[in-house]
């Protein structure tokens, strides 16, 4: 089964996961690992590591991070590199990125990592309301 830590700054992680957990209802094998601005990489990492730790019937790990670049994402990209096969990282995670990892549970990282960028990529959309309404229409 393919585990899945959602990781952010401040409180992002915790909340997204929250939004995901009431549309597509209990989890499993699904953690939310935060960093403070006053808290340190090293314990970034125990987490993380407590994380994996209390992950069941895991066979691969998929990080889904905030920000490419950020401490999260680093220290995240350093677990993935000791374990190329089974880890992966994905960053810019949005809630329908999220949601559709959660169903995909069952199916590897081969086939999820792909899927799940194509999913994050079509979340992003505005709205494009008709130029012949009048203001009084929209709202």
């Amino acid at each position: 089964m393919l585990a899945i830590i959602v990781t952010g700054h401040g409180d992002f992680a915790h909340g997204i996961l929250q939004s995901a957990e009431m549309i597509f209802g209990k989890t499993h094998n699904v953690a939310a690992v935060s960093l403070a601005a006053n808290e340190s990489i090293e314990t970034l990492t125990q987490r993380y590591q407590h994380a994996i730790d209390q992950m069941t019937a895991m066979t691969e790990l998929l990080f889904l991070v905030d920000l490419w670049g950020g401490s999260p994402f680093n220290t995240a990209s350093q677990l993935v590199a000791t374990h190329p096969r089974t880890y992966g990282l994905l960053a810019g995670v949005n809630l329908p990125m999220l949601i559709e990892a959660l169903a995909l549970q069952q199916q590897s990282l081969d086939q999820v990592i792909p899927h799940l960028e194509q999913t994050a990529r079509g979340g992003i959309r505005h709205l494009d309301l008709q130029l012949d309404m009048g203001d009084d229409d929209l709202l």
